[in-house]
């Protein structure tokens, strides 16, 4: 364990799950999914290159030779000889659950109480499964327990083909074997048996243990250590606002299931966008740097500027991702050039950045805006395919959001090559920013509307309703009277829902739809309510800022890792075609850390501390900054910055911390 943190920091109630149909473990090697209403079954396992999506372990039991199933269905249907689902507790690196068993037959009492614990495999694929069974009753009993696996199709998929969905190989072309201890046992009345079972995917020799018990021993302990790894310089959260620091820690969890350590990959840790259930086990430039930068640098150390040379060796002009080896996917992405100079700029301010670096990445983002069409001083992004992925015309071609980014990315590119001394043509990129911005208020803002209209290259225009429009605030874009105008729509019944934001205001009846949750509304992509806070509290509105992030805290208490996407009508997400985790899960924090905490770290190693009035007591202790300690307590009527444990004054309400 860390200093500050420990696994059972990130403990999860299995009883408050939304989506217990998707619970995923990973080892940061090997992921494998929980199966549901069951005690000990598996379902699907994913270790790179090998993949197992349909296979299953699944567990009977011998009570002195009659039949214990496992899996009973719930209700009255489901009535007979099987266990039944308790609860457990979710981990990072494990899932523990229970079970009971509790049948009066023939004059006899038969009373098991049933415990598994899941372990992925660290250093090669496949998982422990350990199992406990407590005899209840007052006579002693033959048990026996009888797995079953079932290998499905598994195969070894190339790491250049680990994209959005999840790889269904069409093998068998990897194998799948179970080990075990001895599977029979008598428990005498109060006593306890324990079984250790383990599956292994793909290239077995891994570690060279044959023991499944040792397996989990060691995927535990690589956990400790990644722990003390990442979370090294991310503060604590102490709070007495109800909800706060469960958001904090499944936030932090959001990011943790993402890093993955395998040697063959491209960088140790590999940021994966998702991955937990085999899907988008691969890096979006747009997931990864757009919407917590700073928290992921602080995760990562030194090595965030591995994963940024990674991404640079991308094509970005072909491509929106790199696969686990490096390799680029998909088709180019608008938002990838904004994403890019962002965790640029947040691994300059934790860690520092060379010329060479900042020349590479102005190389990298004007071949990608050379890949967009130029229509006076804004470019056309295209469609949907491009951009949101909405499922309608709307957002698209000549758009406030990117071209505000644009503007941003180059404004942050001169600030950049300032602090570094990169050989960069400042004035021009600061002058070329001012034009982009003056160009989206002139040509696209309709001041009947009082928003953002999206310019067809045949004149054609869209008034769409989209979130977007409050990230092209946040680059900069629009006057102040057109801040005003935009964050006026922040309010239920348009923007904002019981539980979070809409990606579409509710009063757009041209592109409101309810199947497409994360970019066309009744709900959104899970980083873009905590990024609206932010820039809620960057535009100094902390009241509206607060009322944002506060009705998103229920993900705390109902995900162990924070799914995709959600709704924000009510506490749930998704049932299906969508991904278990997502690495913007960690805007989260970032909010709280940026927003709340009022932290704003510069690019030429400065920090300024600067918190809005709290709504309660909030206290972060423990950040690293450049070698600094620093703690800060925010109240509603004040703060108090401590620095290597002395108190740092404020001038004007903000504290400066020099480089």
């Amino acid at each position: 364990m860390s200093a500050g943190y420990s696994l059972t920091d990130f403990a999860f109630d299995l009883r408050r799950h939304q989506a217990p149909e998707h619970l995923w473990v990973t080892s940061g090697w090997t992921a494998a999914r929980a199966l549901p209403g069951t005690v000990c079954g598996v379902g699907g396992c994913f270790a790179p290159p090998y993949a197992a999506p349909d296979s299953s372990l699944t567990v009977a039991f011998d009570v002195d030779g009659r039949p214990v199933g496992d899996g009973v269905r719930p209700g009255i249907a489901g009535f007979g000889l099987g266990l039944l689902t308790g609860g457990g507790t979710w981990r990072p690196d494990r899932i523990e659950r229970s079970g009971t068993f509790h049948q009066y037959h023939d004059g006899r009492l038969v009373s098991l109480a049933v415990r598994s614990r899941l372990t992925p495999r660290h250093g090669a694929g496949g998982y422990t499964l350990e199992i406990q069974v407590d005899n209840r009753a007052e006579r002693g009993i033959e048990i026996a327990l009888r797995p079953q696996l079932s290998t499905g199709h598994p195969g070894r998929v190339p790491l250049a083909e680990w994209g959005w969905m999840p790889p269904q190989p069409a093998g068998p072309t990897a194998e799948m074997a179970l080990r075990h201890s001895t599977l029979d046992a008598r428990i005498p009345a109060g006593g306890r048996a324990a079984f250790t079972l383990g599956v292994e995917l793909g290239d077995a020799a891994g570690t060279g243990e044959t023991d499944p018990a040792a397996w989990a021993r060691q995927a535990t302990a690589r956990w400790e250590r990644r722990l003390a790894t990442a979370l090294d310089a991310v503060p604590r959260l102490e709070t007495d606002v109800p909800g706060l620091a469960a958001y904090w820690h499944r936030s932090l969890a959001s990011g943790l299931v993402c890093l993955w350590d395998n040697p063959a990959f491209v960088t140790n840790p590999f940021v994966a966008t998702s991955g937990v259930d085999g899907g988008a086990l691969c890096a979006y430039v747009w997931d990864t740097g757009g919407y917590a930068p700073h928290l992921l640098t602080l995760m990562l150390g030194d090595t965030a500027t591995d994963l940024l040379e990674a991404l640079l060796k991308a094509d970005l002009t072909r491509h929106y991702a790199i696969a686990p080896d490096g390799a680029g996917l998909g088709v180019p992405y608008a938002y990838s050039g904004w994403s890019l100079v962002t965790l640029a700029a947040a691994v300059a301010s934790h860690r520092g950045a060379t010329p060479g670096l900042v020349e590479r990445l102005h190389d990298a983002v004007t071949a990608l805006d050379a890949r967009f069409p130029a229509v006076g001083e804004l470019r056309d992004y295209g469609t949907q395919h491009n951009l949101l992925e909405m499922r309608g015309a709307g957002w698209e071609h000549v758009v406030a959001s990117p071209n505000a980014e644009r503007a941003g990315y180059l404004d942050a590119l001169a600030g950049l090559a300032e602090a570094t001394g990169a050989v960069l043509p400042v004035d021009a990129l600061r002058a070329t920013a001012r034009s982009v911005r003056a160009a989206i208020a002139d040509e696209l803002w309709d001041p009947d509307a009082r928003w953002f209209r999206s310019r067809y290259p045949d004149g054609h225009t869209e008034l769409a309703y989209s979130i977007q429009a409050f990230d092209a605030l946040r680059a900069g874009a629009g006057t102040p009277a057109m801040a005003a105008d935009l964050i006026e729509r922040v309010r239920p019944g348009a923007f904002l829902g019981a539980y979070g934001v809409s990606s579409v205001s509710a009063e757009d009846d041209r592109h409101y739809e309810l199947g497409d949750t994360d970019w066309s509304g009744g709900g959104a992509y899970t980083g873009e309510g905590p990024q609206l806070a932010l820039t809620l509290w960057e535009r100094d509105r902390p009241e509206l800022a607060w009322t944002v992030l506060s009705r998103l805290l229920w993900m705390g208490e109902h995900y162990p890792y924070f799914p995709q996407e959600h709704y924000c009508d009510r506490p749930a997400a998704p049932p299906a075609g969508r991904r278990a985790n997502i690495i913007a899960g960690l805007a989260g924090a970032e909010a709280i850390l940026l927003g709340l905490a009022g932290l704003r770290p510069r690019p030429d190693g400065t920090l300024l501390i600067a918190p809005p009035p709290a709504p309660g007591r909030v206290t972060l202790r423990g950040l690293r900054f450049r070698g600094r300690l620093v703690d800060v307590e925010c109240t509603p009527h004040g703060f108090t910055v401590t620095v290597d444990g002395r108190p740092a004054p404020a001038d004007g309400g903000t504290v400066v911390l020099p480089r």
